[in-house]
């Protein structure tokens, strides 16, 4: 039987009736040969053409493609919100996959060291926690062509720390109290250390973003620098402590502390008002003219696993349309000047570019190299 197609294989026979000189073996022998070229070449043309053909079946199921995961460190704060309006809208869009990280500033930003900038793509941390990245090689520069909605967001807000992440919401430190509860409104830092406000307080905890401007409110009252003079600031610190309930370490534990009724004032920031006014509708944020600005940052770790995913993230974060969202539903106040609120929306915010400017700053430097010892001095007067 010949290969398919070909015919018969030639016969010992057939091929000795070629004409060749009596006697002449290796003239017989030649034309064997030759016949024998003539069919097997058919023959191999034949195979190479089978393998050509079936080698795209044999490789035209490759593996499938992994869907690619985006991880986000954060602290977790109005879940719900975000995950409806920022996560599934943005896993709808990138046909990605999106794991958390949770937990406060210290810890995730120390999570991170460990694992040497590894571990998340995306991380968002205040400025005072983000500056400690920066300074430690923590972070990557953020390529601004890759996250354009950042050159339209107020200046304060575009490079807060140079190349790095740029500030998705600006907020303040300030005074949240109940007017139900209080007799006389709130219109200056110092009226916490009020007798009326005594066993009714909460301050924010030391290692929390706020803490620390505990510090530089009381070393203000005493009237020293609380970088040169830190016992006298713990002094004033100290002073306040009658007042005080407990100290809270995050926004969730803050809310609950006023819903249960257990104070009726706290230095806060402002992020979190409108879920204690959800709780509690007769709360109120005092209108003191010197608030301290807080900037939330969204940075991308030095060795994140999918850093064109995270810048994607980062631009989506800093929408216009995004940002005018979540500032209507109580979750972030807008960095794009091209939001606008109503004014019931915009009283609760760090809105506008005149109370922007009109914000007090905070060298984060400094404090940060005094954080550890205003840590042990704070753990002194609470007894932690």
């Amino acid at each position: 039987m010949g290969f398919h197609g070909l015919g018969p294989w030639p016969t010992i026979e057939a091929l000795e009736r070629v004409t060749v000189a009596p006697g002449d073996t290796r003239g017989r022998q030649m034309n064997i040969a030759r016949a024998n070229r003539r069919r097997f070449l058919p023959v191999a043309a034949a195979i190479a053409s089978l393998a050509a053909v079936s080698a795209p079946l044999l490789t035209a199921t490759p593996a499938r493609a992994q869907t690619p995961t985006l991880t986000i460190s954060w602290w977790g704060f109005n879940g719900d919100k975000l995950n409806q309006f920022v996560i599934e809208p943005f896993k709808a869009q990138c046909g990605c996959n999106v794991v958390f990280e949770t937990g406060n500033n210290a810890d995730r930003l120390n999570k991170i060291k460990i694992r040497g900038g590894a571990g998340v793509d995306v991380a968002y941390f205040t400025d005072s926690f983000s500056q400690i990245g920066v300074k430690e090689g923590l972070f990557q520069p953020v390529d601004r062509a890759k996250a354009p909605n950042i050159a339209t967001a107020h200046e304060l807000a575009r490079a807060p720390q140079g190349q790095f992440g740029p500030a998705y919401t600006i907020g303040r430190v300030g005074i949240i109290y109940d007017r139900a509860k209080v007799a006389a409104p709130i219109t200056s830092w110092n009226d916490l250390w009020k007798p009326e406000f005594k066993g009714k307080l909460s301050l924010p905890g030391i290692t929390t973003t706020a803490g620390p401007m505990v510090v530089l409110l009381a070393a203000a009252k005493a009237g020293v620098d609380p970088y040169a003079n830190p016992v006298g600031a713990f002094r004033a610190v100290a002073e306040l402590k009658p007042n005080v309930v407990k100290n809270y370490n995050t926004g969730s534990e803050l809310v609950n502390l006023f819903s249960t009724g257990e104070i009726v004032a706290s230095i806060a920031q402002d992020f979190t008002l409108a879920q204690i006014q959800r709780a509690v509708p007769t709360a109120e944020w005092a209108p003191l003219p010197d608030a301290i600005a807080t900037l939330n940052t969204i940075n991308i770790p030095r060795r994140a696993a999918n850093p064109d995913l995270a810048h994607r993230f980062i631009n989506f974060v800093m929408d216009p349309a995004l940002q005018k969202t979540l500032a209507e539903n109580g979750v972030d106040a807008p960095v794009q000047p091209s939001v606008e609120l109503a004014p019931a929306q915009a009283k609760q915010w760090t809105y506008g570019a005149e109370m922007i400017a009109g914000l007090k700053r905070v060298d984060h430097d400094k404090l940060n190299a005094a954080k550890d010892g205003w840590t042990e001095r704070w753990n002194e007067v609470f007894g932690m």
